[in-house]
């Protein structure tokens, strides 16, 4: 992270951003099947994966191909989850087209890779303010439990205790393609103080859980 005067900001940091391109991955890309892009990918991410502490993919809620570059790289995944049936629904879709993926996978894998990422945690997100969450989180914990005993999901998944709050700033971020971080504090300021205590919440209790390598 650098200013426009090419000072670091944030020495150590690195950020690779996305765009909506992309998106004619699905359709133009056209690879090897005995050397799918999800390999390319994790061989080119090796070579330089010593350099950090954490690499974080931001995917899309999906495991096409995108996605699967990201899962197949990583040893974690920690699912966001808005509080309503829907994203139940998505959660139950998402954990069984994992588990079809790391089986389309497997041949590929290496012992030195380690085991297939698993879910490992849901944080709840775009909580209103005086708004009761606590059937949602039941629900949600009663599939993470059934998961859990078919061994679908990590031994140790659970729901984040840190939820991350609604604000009009989150908004306002998507649409600048900004981060939260990012925006100049004026009339949101308090606002955004509170969604950036949440997120460095969220932070300190996915570094507490241990074991998160990439």
């Amino acid at each position: 992270m650098e200013d426009k005067s090419g000072a670091k900001v944030l020495p150590g940091l690195d950020i690779v951003p996305t765009n909506f391109n992309l998106v004619d991955l699905e359709a133009e890309y056209t690879g090897d099947p005995k050397f799918p892009h999800y390999l390319i990918f994790q061989q080119q991410l090796a070579a330089i994966e010593n350099e950090y502490d954490f690499i974080l993919f931001d995917c899309p809620p999906n495991i096409l191909r995108a996605s699967q570059c990201g899962i197949f790289s990583s040893h974690e995944i920690v699912v966001p989850s808005n509080p309503d049936a829907l994203s139940l629904i998505g959660f139950t879709l998402l954990v069984d087209k994992l588990g079809k993926f790391h089986q389309l996978s497997a041949s590929f894998r290496t012992a030195a890779m380690g085991p297939p990422a698993q879910v490992r945690g849901v944080v709840f997100n775009s909580i209103k303010t005086g708004v009761d969450i606590e059937v949602p989180k039941m629900r949600m914990q009663l599939r993470m439990n059934q998961f859990k005993a078919a061994k679908r999901v990590s031994p140790d998944a659970k729901i984040f205790q840190t939820q991350i709050r609604d604000a009009m700033v989150v908004r306002r971020a998507v649409t600048l393609g900004l981060p939260v971080t990012m925006l100049s504090q004026d009339n949101d300021g308090d606002e955004q103080e509170s969604v950036i205590t949440d997120y460095r919440k969220l932070a300190d209790e996915i570094i507490r859980m241990g074991g998160i390598t990439s």
